[in-house]
């Protein structure tokens, strides 16, 4: 990662799942990388997108190590034990849509107000987890409606930002990456461990994708690949 300084800070939130442990590990094999902190709802500070005041405090605590260079936003919600992705309308509820945007775009939303402030004014990038699907443009087969509408919204929000942060910090890159399928926990119920990349992989991948990116590449939408995406 030549673009980042010798001794660059990197922060992953969301370091408990499984694309969120690769990063940081990733970051940790990366000798440029001085340090690579990783946050969740059980660390210390703690990131729970369910309890708005812990993204503040989180931010807040972590001000006092200095900038960093790289902060990634890991998190997302596909499913979980009480619901799967909607097939069609019918399957549509407040409970489903709440959650899933709770977690897909409200939190890292919440991510881009506090933390934002805390990239290095001349080399920081903040990147989020965003997907494919979320593309109004690309969607040709229909269904999973919050998974895709949160990845949209948090797009659209992602973009937003850039655009006002440019202002402030000129040097910052905002940027939604998509992943690809990858052998978590997320991706496991669609077949995720027979055509999934390991999870190592694709962090790896988006990293150097990440390494790529300059200030005019600021409020992207990037597939791992490099690929630009369409909103």
């Amino acid at each position: 990662m030549n673009s980042f300084p010798e001794g660059f800070r990197a922060l992953v939130i969301g370091a408990s799942g499984g694309l969120g442990q690769a990063f940081v590990q990733a970051l940790q094999d990366t000798p440029r990388c001085a340090e690579v902190l990783g946050v969740h709802r059980q660390s210390v500070p703690r990131i729970d997108f369910d309890d708005e005041a812990s993204v503040a405090e989180a931010a807040q605590a972590l001000a006092a190590g200095g900038p960093f260079h790289l902060i990634i936003n890991a998190v997302g919600l596909l499913h979980n034990a009480e619901f799967m992705p909607e097939k069609k309308l019918a399957d549509l509820s407040y409970a489903q849509l709440e959650a899933t945007f709770r977690t897909n775009t409200l939190g890292p939303a919440l991510v881009l107000r506090h933390f934002s402030p805390l990239l290095d004014g001349q080399r920081g990038v903040l990147a989020v987890i965003s997907a494919k699907v979320g593309s109004i443009e690309d969607n040709r087969l229909g269904g999973w409606y919050s998974y895709r509408a949160s990845k949209a919204a948090l797009n659209m929000i992602l973009k937003t930002a850039a655009i006002e942060l440019r202002r402030s910090k000129p040097n910052a890159v905002l940027v939604s990456l998509h992943p690809g399928t990858v052998n978590t926990g997320l991706s496991r119920p669609f077949k995720g461990e027979q055509i999934g990349r390991p999870a190592w992989l694709a962090a790896q991948e988006m990293l150097a994708v990440l390494d790529e990116l300059g200030a005019a590449d600021t409020g992207s939408f990037v597939a791992y690949d490099g690929e630009r995406l369409p909103w």
